[in-house]
């Protein structure tokens, strides 16, 4: 995680002085873009040394040592379902309710009820049918 707090790090020591820049050349008229920058400079920050802390408190990764072996790594990642259709319908109740957005509120009300549907059924699809464990 030490790479990781570096990064997020320098994030927020890129994110301040160009929020400065930029209020400096706009003569400070336009109030979003600097806080903007500066709220995202802070996000950096905390997000940098939560990973700094983080990696304090727990061993080091194989990723954290350049010398360790590819198979330092090796492992199980996870399960994920290689056969899953219920992304395709979450997905398409997520753009209904994007479009609801735009076009109604009637119709973002129809996309949270047919996403809800969607992910219920994702979350439950190993606990009934022929995959279930």
């Amino acid at each position: 995680m030490k790479v990781e707090s570096w990064l997020f790090g320098a994030g927020a020591f890129f994110f301040a002085p160009v929020g400065v820049i930029y209020g400096i050349l706009t003569h400070w008229d336009e109030p979003v873009g600097p806080v903007g920058l500066f709220l995202t400079a802070g996000l950096a920050l905390m997000v940098g040394w939560y990973l700094w802390y983080t990696a304090r408190h727990i061993d080091p990764r194989p990723e954290d040592d350049p010398a360790a072996p590819i198979e330092a790594a090796a492992g199980e990642y996870g399960f994920f379902s290689p056969h899953s259709w219920w992304p395709l319908p979450l997905a398409a109740s997520c753009a209904v309710m994007f479009m609801g957005l735009a076009a109604g509120w009637w119709l973002l009300y129809i996309g949270l009820g047919l996403a809800s549907l969607a992910l219920i059924g994702w979350v439950f699809e190993y606990w009934r049918g022929a995959h279930a464990h």
